[in-house]
């Protein structure tokens, strides 16, 4: 992967420094300066929705959170740990909200309570990867503070989009998973 990076960025400044040579360091140094903004207002946004994590966990609001959606985990997450269930409803619940910066450590978290030792991933850890990169967000709002901090006019215009195709993209990734397990079971 490396390499694939090198030769990338190696052809990149080749071909600015054939094309116009003059502007090689000053697009460098725009495109640096720009990289820093944007970590700068992104840590600003984490920052803010990890403090509410933060409260909500001690609120006992994520109790609250995880008992609402516990129904449909104990339905996809079949004989889990009652922590592990816990830990897939926050992570689930921070990734509706689009704060996948926080989901993170709450996704380790709930894949190291569901590891049971064994060589290969369980359907219950690959549906829950699964889950997560589908992504099913209520409210993008790590898009909405980025738009909103690059200045555009209306930045909730995404949401009503963004809510339809990760619905979409969610269902047909927990429907395939279970059709892999159903066609897996199928040839033992």
């Amino acid at each position: 992967m490396n390499l694939i990076f090198f030769v990338m960025t190696t052809s990149s400044i080749v071909l600015m420094i054939y094309k116009s040579p003059e502007l090689v360091l000053s697009s460098m140094i725009n495109g640096a300066s720009s990289a820093v903004t944007l970590a700068i207002r992104l840590l600003a946004i984490y920052s803010v929705w990890i403090a509410i994590m933060r409260i909500i966990e001690k609120s006992g609001l994520d109790k609250k959170i995880a008992k609402l959606l516990s129904p449909i985990v104990k339905r996809l997450f079949k004989g889990e740990s009652e922590e592990a269930q816990a830990s897939i409803s926050m992570n689930f619940s921070a990734n509706m909200l689009g704060i996948g910066s926080v989901a993170t450590p709450l996704g380790i978290q709930a894949i190291e309570r569901m590891d049971k030792g064994k060589i290969y991933a369980s359907h219950n850890i690959i549906l829950f990867v699964v889950i997560n990169c589908t992504s099913l967000e209520l409210l993008p709002s790590t898009i909405l503070g980025m738009r909103a901090s690059m200045g555009s006019l209306n930045p909730a215009d995404i949401i009503l989009p963004t809510l339809l195709s990760s619905l979409i993209s969610t269902i047909c990734g927990v429907s395939l998973c279970f059709l892999a397990r159903r066609f897996n079971k199928n040839k033992e």
